[in-house]
């Protein structure tokens, strides 16, 4: 062993530095990720490689739902007159059936807030119906608004009762049945392909083109990555879309199924995690083809098939696969529980909530300042209280005490009650500053739920979802460009309070 000892490597120029890439385009860590042992990378098709013009889709989503309301449903025209709001819904929330309102739960699955129609549910009534206790998101009560395709449909459902609210008429049919009827339209909307035709007829209206897809998919498969796409989205609707995308945008691809070794269509997820659904392969006109699938072709397109079947036919098993997608749910929760890939998460929204944060870093550090403030004055008031009565204590004990111990004691005492009292007025500013520039830096990002990922002072139920399920997030596929296929996607380190407390410098 050398007698010399190691020299500390000098890190501050490294940490002085950061990476000069746009904080929108990169890739963020929950878990590392050695993407040197990834063989295959999977992806999701609507809203994960194919990202679309938000209010067109959702204008579009709600014509055809109120088309099928009014026409299937028995609802009244005057629904298509009814003024909706487009920026009132987010996505992570949740819609109680029971009684229309639509809530915005924390990372343990408690009601912070709520709303009406666009009213705001009052404190009272919201801890009389959800009280402060987790609620059972398995109910059949609760409807999840986990993709910013269901946006639409809470979009219409909150308009409407605003609508007969302010009319102070009675809903149509009761919130349960509203909700029920609008879920079922949407899904009409869906299967008859009246809304993807209309889709299909105008993609630039509808598909934001990203010219950096193509190279992302080919610097990915030129690394030696098997690339599998896997949509429950159906083949003509598939093909339309990814040759919008994708035919012409690299000289030496001739078609978009060039880019991938294996392509799903109807996978029918999240059943092709759970399900033992065979594969079929497709013809040109996305016929089925009556010949078992014991291989995958080249430049083939396949119905269906599961989990088990893909990673046979794929030689490949767990941690060597990273699935892309958008739903948190289908796409990343199960795909992590029943076969350990690797799971990115793509948020389309994330963008504008890093501009926005961007935009109020100033704020929001004061507030995080603000809130160590308020711990400190917290902990110095608990330790003047213990004081006095630690003083109160010996006063009883000691009979014998002089006049000047008395005297001692008692201004010791009132001197502490005074700093007390001085700490209390203190606390209450710093709370009252908090609680003003916190609903002013909320409004910045939603002016009906704040931030998408935070509730109050906590994760949101959607950024616990997040956190727990995406290894990594990122706002679309191409932000893969700007990274080595080899990349080491490393998590920042995580410390428990008492040590992340007792390490990091006292701050002023």
């Amino acid at each position: 062993m050398s007698d010399e000892s190691t020299p500390v490597l000098d890190l501050s120029a490294l940490l002085d530095t950061s990476p000069p890439s746009d904080p929108t385009r990169r890739v963020y860590t929950n878990r590392n990720l050695d993407m040197s042992e990834i063989k295959a990378i999977g992806f999701d098709m609507d809203y994960t490689l194919v990202q679309y013009h938000q209010r067109p889709m959702d204008e579009l989503a709600i014509r055809k739902t109120l088309d099928k309301l009014i026409e299937s449903h028995g609802y009244p025209e005057e629904l298509r007159g009814v003024a909706l709001d487009h920026d009132f819904i987010i996505r992570g929330l949740v819609v109680d059936k029971q009684t229309g309102h639509i809530c915005k739960l924390d990372q343990d699955r408690v009601v912070g807030r709520c709303y009406h129609g666009y009213q705001a549910v009052s404190d009272e009534e919201r801890r009389a119906l959800y009280g402060t206790k987790p609620i059972s998101l398995s109910s059949s009560r609760f409807i999840r608004v986990d993709t910013l395709f269901s946006l639409p449909e809470s979009t219409l459902m909150a308009g409407i009762i605003e609508h007969y609210k302010r009319q102070r008429l009675p809903l149509p049919k009761s919130p349960g049945e509203l909700c029920i009827d609008i879920r079922q339209s949407i899904d009409e909307a869906h299967c008859d392909n009246t809304l993807k035709a209309e889709i299909i007829a105008d993609l630039d209206r509808y598909v934001i083109k990203d010219p950096d897809l193509a190279p992302t998919l080919h610097k990915l498969k030129s690394a030696g990555k098997k690339l599998f796409l896997l949509t429950n989205s159906e083949h003509y609707y598939t093909d339309a879309v990814m040759r919008f995308l994708l035919d012409g945008a690299l000289p030496f691809f001739e078609s978009w199924r060039d880019y991938f070794d294996v392509v799903i269509v109807s996978g029918r997820k999240p059943s092709f995690f759970q399900d033992p659904n065979p594969f079929v392969r497709l013809d040109e006109a996305g016929q089925a083809l009556d010949e078992p699938v014991e291989s995958f072709a080249p430049r083939a397109v396949y119905r269906g098939g599961n989990l088990q079947e893909l990673e046979r036919l794929m030689r490949l098993t767990g941690d060597s696969i990273l699935y892309v997608g958008d739903h948190v749910y289908s796409d990343i929760l199960l795909s992590k529980r029943s076969a350990w890939w690797r799971t990115a998460l793509v948020i389309q929204e994330l963008e504008d909530g890093i501009r926005n944060t961007l935009a109020q870093a100033a704020p929001l550090s004061r507030l995080q300042r603000l809130d160590e403030a308020a711990r400190r004055l917290d902990d110095s008031i608990n330790y003047h209280l213990t004081l006095t009565r630690s003083l109160e204590r010996v006063q009883k004990l000691m009979f014998a005490l002089t006049s000047p111990e008395t005297h001692v004691i008692d201004t010791t005492r009132d001197k502490t009650h005074r700093e007390i009292e001085r700490k209390r007025a203190l606390l209450t500013q710093t709370l009252a500053e908090m609680e003003a520039l916190e609903m002013e830096v909320e409004r910045t990002f939603n002016t009906y739920w704040g931030q998408t990922f935070r509730e109050r002072h906590e994760l949101s139920l959607f950024g616990d979802q997040v956190e727990s399920y995406a290894d990594i997030y990122t706002s679309k596929v191409s932000n893969f460009l700007f990274y080595s296929p080899d990349q080491h996607f490393r998590a920042a380190r995580s410390f428990m309070p008492h040590e992340r407390e007792n390490l990091a410098p006292a701050e002023d």
